[in-house]
């Protein structure tokens, strides 16, 4: 975790960058929940001075992820199976709505984009390339949200879906899951292009409850494992 990520984690402050690849690390259960995040060690770890190391840690704690204890330290909360769940459900009725504005409103070229970007999802469905697909479908996802011309809805849905997709991962993780997982955005993108709302809707959420599903199931298997091994 070395320059490369740095250049990576997006724009900003080089606290923001450091608060983008802390948070990945937690929603990606590099660090688990508990875990005490050290300045000082993180300071080592990245080769740069503890001022925005303490700023990202401080905008992890306005986000839920961690918890500053007086004396102690900053602790990883990270998000719980109930918190996953609670948002899969609010982003089940989100898209459903947007979808359906985006229908009323979205261009032709904006219509161009989604299947362009649906067939790089199939593409990378194909080779099995699950880090390429949960990026691309990301993509699918806001390309909709675009689609509604809301200035709302997009900052809405683009704030929960980052947590939504990276914790999905687990969904996608699964065996055989990229194929199905394509077949789910051909619909959407088939019900988009009929220009019919309530097919729309029914396909988006059917695919949300998919994935819901998925990441119940991984997380009652790490349970299941967590248990046998006290």
């Amino acid at each position: 975790m070395k320059r490369d990520l740095l250049e990576n984690a997006g724009h900003g402050s080089l606290g923001h960058k450091i608060f983008c690849i802390l948070r990945d690390k937690i929603l990606n259960e590099d660090y688990e929940a508990g875990q005490k995040l050290n300045e000082v060690a993180l300071s080592k770890e990245l080769n740069i001075s503890r001022t925005p190391i303490r700023e990202a840690l401080k905008q992890l704690e306005l986000e839920g992820l961690v918890k500053s204890i007086p004396n102690k330290g900053v602790y990883v909360l990270g998000f719980s199976p109930r918190d996953i769940d609670d948002m899969l459900e609010i982003r089940l009725v989100l898209e459903g709505l947007s979808i359906q504005l985006a229908i009323d409103r979205i261009s032709e070229a904006e219509l161009e984009k989604i299947k362009e970007i649906y067939d790089l999802l199939e593409f990378y469905a194909k080779k099995n390339d699950q880090e390429k697909f949960t990026e691309i479908n990301i993509e699918f996802h806001e390309a909709i949200y675009r689609g509604t011309h809301s200035q709302y809805f997009e900052q809405l849905l683009s704030d929960i879906n980052y947590y939504i997709h990276v914790t999905s991962r687990h969904s996608i993780r699964q065996p055989d899951r990229l194929l199905p997982a394509a077949q789910e955005h051909k619909e959407i993108l088939e019900a988009i292009e009929k220009r019919d709302k309530e097919l729309a809707k029914e396909k988006i959420q059917k695919h949300i409850r998919k994935t819901q599903l998925l990441v119940k199931n991984y997380y009652a298997q790490k349970e299941k494992i967590q248990a046998e091994k006290v």
